[in-house]
């Protein structure tokens, strides 16, 4: 009789614990709620400005902070349109360049704290490059990629069952370093890599993203095609977890015409 009853319940406790990522609609793990993990993941952020050098001057803080906010107010009137302006209401949006001309990276904490480094900020070029970058970070937000790998690595790694965890068994378990993965700005554990299917929707809703705010969709292969061409054999970190240069490319160009219709709608 007990069995019977838990095989009802798992499939509806299940349920409960899954969200659908918005623009895609994919289907995702979220066994940690963001009222958990964006506090957590805020206080993350504030460690790295403490310890890391924050640039707060000078054209390329102005870029990544024009492009950020640019970004952040399409998306703001986006989900308005769709009457879902309540999904925002956690999201604290900051955008910062930090000083690393080692380090080609970018990412984004859950609930909207981007980070650049500026090692990457040759490969973007100008504010469009930027954009691009700055559109799939804030992609991964959006989606909430953070929670739905943290999520996965807490049932992983403690293992808990569905139903422990979703009794509040698993936020106990969160450490900073799983934050910081999950987000993508720690990988030498190789715990919470974003997985290529994060990357790939990350790079459809960050084209849409930058294009909703103004940017020419058009410039986003071309960034890929020269940070493809960073580091030859050893491509930066940034690349790491995704896809192949080819298949990015390639998805991106078929994407570029949807990207267009909301270039045209939002601007």
């Amino acid at each position: 009789m007990r069995k019977s009853i838990l095989l009802l319940v798992l499939p509806v406790i299940f349920i409960s614990q899954c969200a659908r990522v918005p623009v895609t609609g994919r289907t995702q793990l979220k066994l940690i709620s963001n009222d958990v993990i964006i506090p957590m993941s805020f206080d993350e952020y504030k460690k790295v400005k403490e310890t890391a050098t924050v640039i707060t001057e000078g054209n390329q803080v102005e870029m990544v902070k024009k492009a950020g906010s640019r970004i952040q107010k399409a998306v703001e009137v986006y989900f308005k349109d769709l009457g879902k302006e309540n999904y925002l209401t956690s999201y604290e949006w900051e955008f910062n360049l930090i000083e690393d001309d080692k380090t080609a990276n970018a990412w984004c904490m859950p609930g909207g704290k981007v980070a650049f480094y500026t090692g990457i900020m040759p490969i973007c070029q100008d504010e469009t490059g930027v954009a691009v970058v700055m559109g799939h970070e804030i992609a991964h937000a959006i989606a909430n990629h953070g929670r739905e790998r943290v999520s996965q690595t807490v049932a992983a790694q403690t293992g808990l069952s569905i139903v422990s965890i979703a009794l509040g068994g698993g936020a106990s378990t969160l450490t900073g370093e799983m934050i910081m993965q999950g987000a993508g700005a720690v990988t030498s554990m190789g715990i919470l890599k974003f997985s290529r299917k994060h990357e790939s929707e990350a790079d459809e809703m960050g084209l849409y993203f930058m294009a909703m705010a103004g940017y020419d969709p058009n410039a986003a292969p071309a960034f890929w095609e020269r940070m493809a061409g960073e580091g030859g054999d050893s491509p930066p970190e940034f690349l790491s977890t995704h896809p192949s240069h080819d298949t990015r490319i390639s998805d991106l160009k078929k994407n570029i015409p949807k990207a267009m219709e909301y270039y045209n709608k939002y601007n």
